[in-house]
């Protein structure tokens, strides 16, 4: 096991991509934080790790509320004196276009996004950097890199995270902590599952190999980088996407 009784944090984590991180890393032998604010979901990811003889703990947690997040992560540097791997998934969309948009709803994007990541990272960096060790993973997005249409806030945030993670990993890189980012493009999730044959079919012409990602796809690119393989790699983006940003 790669990550026997590592820590591992995940934001986000109680149900898509974040719970898929989550489990290929507490497969692994870590012991995963679910981090969510949904906490009665966040507690059944929890409960059905432990069925399966996974090691992991939830925590109801607003990711844009720097006092939160520290205490949670206070709580568990209490408990295991460490914090070996930070996962900044969560993350949501409000999607319009430009001239409908709310202030309100780019504010929410915007706040969740990319403070989410900042607060997160800044609550665990001290702990990393006097252990010396460290690995953060930001999940940024295709729509980071390209733009899109109708989603303004929230490519703002994805590329601002790729320029957040590529900061931070010069500033921490002599601790022996790397960060990195993950840009996912079109992976399937419950809302592809409910496009129309025509919709789906266009969408997959964009996709130089035909078909739509899995979760884990993108969970597969996390362990890598959180591994001893990628101790090399660091202030880098890995674009997860069939090919569509060739």
């Amino acid at each position: 096991m790669r990550f026997k009784d590592e820590v591992v944090m995940v934001t986000g984590s109680s149900r898509g991509i974040g719970k898929e991180i989550a489990q290929a890393f507490a497969e692994e032998g870590a012991i995963v934080m679910i981090i969510d604010v949904n906490a009665e979901l966040a507690e059944e990811v929890k409960k059905d790790f432990i069925g399966r003889g996974l090691k992991a703990e939830s925590f109801c947690c607003d990711v844009t509320n720097l006092q939160n997040v520290g205490e949670i992560v206070t709580k568990i540097l209490d408990k295991y004196k460490r914090v070996d791997i930070l996962v900044n998934n969560a993350g949501i969309t409000k999607d319009n276009l430009l001239l409908r948009m709310s202030e309100n709803d780019w504010d929410a994007v915007v706040n969740v996004n990319l403070r989410g990541p900042f607060v997160c990272t800044k609550a665990v960096t001290k702990a990393m950097m006097k252990a010396r060790k460290g690995r953060i993973i930001n999940i940024a997005s295709i729509i980071g890199i390209r733009g899109n249409a109708g989603q303004t806030n929230y490519a703002a945030t994805k590329a601002g995270v790729i320029g957040f993670t590529k900061s931070i990993a010069r500033e921490l890189a002599s601790r022996g902590i790397t960060a990195n980012a993950i840009a996912p493009g079109y992976i399937q999730t419950a809302m592809t599952a409910q496009l129309n044959d025509n919709v789906r079919e266009e969408l997959l012409k964009q996709i130089p190999l035909g078909l739509l990602g899995t979760a884990k796809d993108v969970a597969g690119a996390c362990l890598f980088l959180a591994s001893s393989e990628a101790s090399y790699i660091t202030g880098q983006t890995i674009v997860v996407d069939g090919g569509m940003a060739i």
